[in-house]
């Protein structure tokens, strides 16, 4: 059966520096679980701290209901894998793989068995007897999952393990990492930056700034309905256009802003005052040109602008002195947005934009 893990109000400092600041969440057992933020936010601190590395200020790290104070990393039922993989190179790769088997004196047999089997559920069977080196980087990647797996934990704990990998081989591995997990059934909790890495395995994603968590939710929810305005903006890309409060019904409010009045939605049912500061996010896929003058939410912009990706363009505009970008589906019908440099007219929905209230250190 697999453990919960719960941050009881978790409090990180080292001197005068805080670096978590009141961490309270629970972790289910077998969920693939991602702290997402940027460096030096305290996600791999507080991953320390659910090892057994670092010890909480204040709180408590519960793991199956047993509070972990003064229980080593040893003694826990987590397996840590690090961002360098730590792989012996003078062992093989089955020697690798059966290492925390070799600690506890469990018989050569029976090591190399196991070794076996775990190969076999990483996709690598028959590879044993290579070295290291002899493996790509994806594969050494697995191999360092098998070994940390070989020890049966019931909480594996990955830090940003897919950083120092290519573009591509990140992207194959991220489906690699989910499809073993699953497999497994085991607790992932896993430590990123990389916002595509959080939202495409994860079951839940707590996306932390400055030592807070300030969202925790399922991917889909963090990147269509962020609760704060670090969120928002970290998590994929949004165009942020400042106003002020003029109405609000029920969910949808008005800012009067410097491209006009503009509709969203109030995030996580807020009511604004009139002529309070606000900012509303609305990403460049949720932008469309408009064929006909929409009722509401119409932008007057100039195309500055355009870059051809592939599947879609990216369009640079320009709007009351606003830059605004535009994702556009790559089509036959749109090949005249590659040429000129009219003026356009751009709208969104109102339920596909959010608004939060302003953050000054987010200004700029």
């Amino acid at each position: 059966m697999t453990k919960d893990v719960v941050l009881d109000h978790v409090s990180i400092r080292f001197g005068g520096y805080t670096a978590v600041e009141n961490a309270h969440l629970t972790i289910r057992g077998g969920e693939f679980f991602s702290f997402l933020g940027p460096s030096g936010c305290g996600k791999t601190t507080l991953l320390r701290c659910i090892s057994g590395f670092v010890q909480p200020s204040e709180g408590r790290v519960l793991i199956g209901g047993e509070d972990m104070r003064n229980v080593g990393p040893n003694k826990r039922p987590t397996a840590l894998i690090f961002q360098n993989l730590a792989l012996f190179p003078l062992l093989t790769v089955a020697e690798n793989i059966a290492f925390p088997l070799e600690v506890r004196r469990v018989g050569r047999k029976a090591r190399r068995k196991r070794a076996d089997e775990l190969l076999e559920m990483i996709a690598l069977p028959g590879t044993g007897d290579k070295k290291v080196h002899e493996l790509s980087g994806g594969q050494k990647q697995r191999v360092a999952i098998a070994r940390a797996l070989a020890a049966e934990p019931d909480i594996l704990l990955l830090d940003e393990p897919l950083s120092a990998l290519d573009l591509k081989l990140r992207q194959h591995m991220r489906t690699e990492l989910r499809a073993i997990q699953q497999r497994v059934g085991l607790t992932f909790i896993y430590i990123t930056h990389d916002q595509g890495e959080a939202l495409t395995m994860s079951d839940q994603v707590a996306v932390m700034n400055a030592g807070v968590i300030e969202q925790i939710d399922d991917p889909q929810t963090v990147y269509n309905q962020p609760r704060t305005p670090f969120v928002a903006s970290f998590v994929g890309e949004s165009n942020a256009i400042s106003g002020v409060v003029l109405s609000q019904t029920g969910r949808l409010a008005t800012l009067d802003t410097p491209l006009g009045p503009l509709v969203g939605q109030a995030a996580g049912g807020r009511t604004y005052l009139p002529r309070e500061r606000c900012t509303l996010f609305v990403r460049p896929e949720q932008l469309f040109i408009a064929d006909t003058p929409p009722e509401v939410n119409e932008i007057k912009a100039r195309r500055v602008n355009e870059e051809f990706e592939g599947s879609i363009r990216t369009l640079y505009l320009e709007a009351g002195g606003k830059a605004l970008r535009l994702y556009h589906m790559n089509a036959a019908t749109s090949a005249a947005l590659a040429t000129g440099d009219g003026a356009l007219t751009v709208s969104f929905k109102p339920e596909q934009a959010t608004i939060l209230p302003d953050d000054p250190a987010l200004s700029g």
